[in-house]
């Protein structure tokens, strides 16, 4: 159970670390005008989607490992609430219990997001600095060649 867990978690994170990155390089292979605002909107959709989608996922998974190592919600007091739980269990279940107070998923994932969003600019500098570059590598190599085979001809 805490595998498969860990399993979505991570696809979750890896999406929102992969998905700027690739609707990036798409947009520059495209040619579509206003490239940075293309692409701030689409990818703000995107890992908006993701992060509500992964701030649910954390909370909801708690929920079900709590389930599943015996804990009742329904309980009235703490002995009923752990009564079902077994001894090597507890200290784990007591973290997960403490991990559901406070703030909701939502805040959570909204102040998460504000530190996230730096990512989709440095990502978008970074996809334009590399794209830029390619293309006067590739400039350079088309010129070389044109010369050398201008001056084979005039041999």
């Amino acid at each position: 159970m805490e595998t498969t867990i860990k399993i979505v978690s991570l696809v979750f994170l890896v999406g929102l670390l992969f998905s700027p990155v690739l609707i990036g390089l798409r947009l520059n292979k495209s040619d579509i005008r206003h490239k940075f605002v293309v692409y701030l909107t689409i990818s703000i959709l995107i890992t908006a989607t993701i992060a509500l989608t992964f701030g649910w996922w954390a909370k909801t998974s708690d929920e079900l490992l709590l389930e599943y190592y015996g804990y009742n919600f329904q309980a009235m007091n703490a002995a009923e609430r752990f009564e079902n739980v077994s001894a090597n269990n507890m200290e784990q279940v007591e973290n997960l219990e403490k991990s559901l107070m406070g703030i909701g998923w939502p805040l959570k994932v909204i102040m998460t997001y504000v530190f996230y969003f730096p990512y989709l600019l440095i990502v978008y500098s970074l996809t334009s600095l590399f794209k830029e570059k390619f293309q006067n590598n590739q400039h350079k190599k088309i010129t070389q060649t044109d010369k050398s085979n201008t001056a084979g001809n005039i041999t």
